[in-house]
């Protein structure tokens, strides 16, 4: 039976704890910092990342706090979310919303909370 002590898992999920300091919607999926910028839609400073915590049915994950006030920074429709590294210009993690979200510049963005997770060995 393959095995992972909870703390390897945790190591990469409080990455993004300790890290991820931007959260931005994007017309498409970045796969990389500057890519991330060049199709943002708007942005939430500081998003509230827990600690990490155990995820079902194995391996560990953090949550990504319900957003309300991100800020809008162009016009269109928002299909994934990246949460970015600002002082390491890193992209750290990025996917697709449940749902595309039309935006406007100027507007107010809400996201519901989510999880990401690293799966525990097979």
């Amino acid at each position: 039976m393959s095995f992972l002590n909870s703390l390897v898992l945790d190591n990469g999920v409080q990455y993004l704890k300790d890290h991820a300091n931007r959260l931005h919607i994007c017309s498409s999926q970045p796969a990389d910092y500057a890519a991330t910028l060049v199709a943002s839609l708007g942005t939430k400073n500081t998003p509230a990342v827990s600690v990490p915590a155990a995820r079902a049915p194995s391996g560990r994950k953090v949550t990504v706090s319900a957003i309300g006030d991100g800020a809008c920074s162009a016009n269109g429709d928002a299909s994934h979310w990246a949460l970015v590294d600002t002082v390491n210009t890193r992209l750290l993690a990025a996917m697709a919303l449940d749902a595309v979200l039309a935006v406007n510049n100027g507007d107010t963005f809400t996201l519901p909370a989510f999880d990401i997770g690293i799966p525990g060995p097979a």
